[in-house]
């Protein structure tokens, strides 16, 4: 139960805490309030002094009905943001699907490449295949952010997010990426409806099976604003009920906003495991 990266090897037999980090205009949750580069690096030190075992840096919004940005764009944005996080001590992690960018972080040091897009896109595949040692994580989404929700029919959604899950984690072997470098993510909301999202935590010890280590993304995404009424920035305790429950389903990795208050209540889940497992 280890993650192997570009610098760190993950001890997962604890959950790990992955604080997002988005250096864009428009993303669902804080489009626009870290797009600066000092403010996005002020707000990565706080999540690691607040307890974030990784930063996923992220350039690209990838909410519904969003805008690529080009490859410049996407460079200009993450380049000052990477040189000020790689310091932390912390693995760090950049959400992108550029193989061009993929290469330029890997090179700077980054030690994780996160992709919603699970490597599909030409030449990506290869760029991460080409380091010794970034760790990866493949996450299931259909089509583009843009028109995703129209591709969110299935006859089984776990089955389909188990199947496409494996053949990514078979192309990647294939190019030969081991399997201590990846982990898996079925993509909550991507590509899924509200009864999608919630049959896939219902049922999340079924893609165990896959034997790689999980990441899940539940934070104040839509599905908990559907089920509460609250808009994203107030949907803290239905993230955090998300995210322990997660966990309890397998989760090795949970990728949150509101690092300190998850950590808390990962003490208080782990601290009950310990009094169960010392209880005769």
């Amino acid at each position: 139960m280890h993650w192997q990266t570009s610098r760190f090897l993950i001890d997962l037999r604890q959950p790990r805490v992955m604080g997002i980090v988005n250096v864009t205009p428009d993303s669902f949750s804080d489009g626009g309030r870290f797009l600066d580069p000092g403010s996005a690096v002020a707000h990565a030190e706080r999540l690691v002094s607040e307890g974030a075992d990784i930063l996923d840096i992220g350039a690209e919004s990838t909410r519904p009905g969003a805008r690529s940005p080009d490859t410049g764009e996407e460079l200009a944005r993450l380049r000052p943001v990477l040189r000020g996080v790689l310091g932390l001590g912390v693995p760090v992690s950049v959400d992108t699907s550029n193989p061009e960018v993929i290469r330029e972080a890997l090179a700077m040091g980054v030690d994780i490449v996160n992709d919603v897009r699970s490597l599909q896109r030409p030449g990506a595949l290869a760029a991460v295949a080409a380091h010794p040692a970034a760790g990866l994580c493949l996450m299931h989404m259909r089509g583009e952010p843009g028109t995703m929700q129209a591709e969110a029919v299935y006859d089984d959604v776990v089955v389909a997010v188990r199947d496409f899950l494996r053949g990514r984690l078979e192309a990647a072997r294939a190019a030969g990426i081991r399997d201590e470098r990846i982990v898996l993510d079925p993509g909550i909301g991507f590509s899924k409806t509200p009864s999608h999202n919630l049959e896939l935590l219902r049922r999340q010890p079924e893609l165990l099976e896959l034997g790689r280590p999980l990441l899940l993304g539940w934070s104040r995404k839509s599905t908990l604003g559907l089920l509460t009424g609250r808009p994203a920035p107030e949907r803290l305790a239905a993230s955090l009920a998300a995210a322990l429950l997660a966990v309890q389903a397998g989760a090795a990795i949970v990728r949150v906003h509101d690092v300190a208050a998850t950590v808390d209540a990962l003490k208080v889940l782990a601290a009950t495991r310990k009094a169960d497992e010392n209880t005769p």
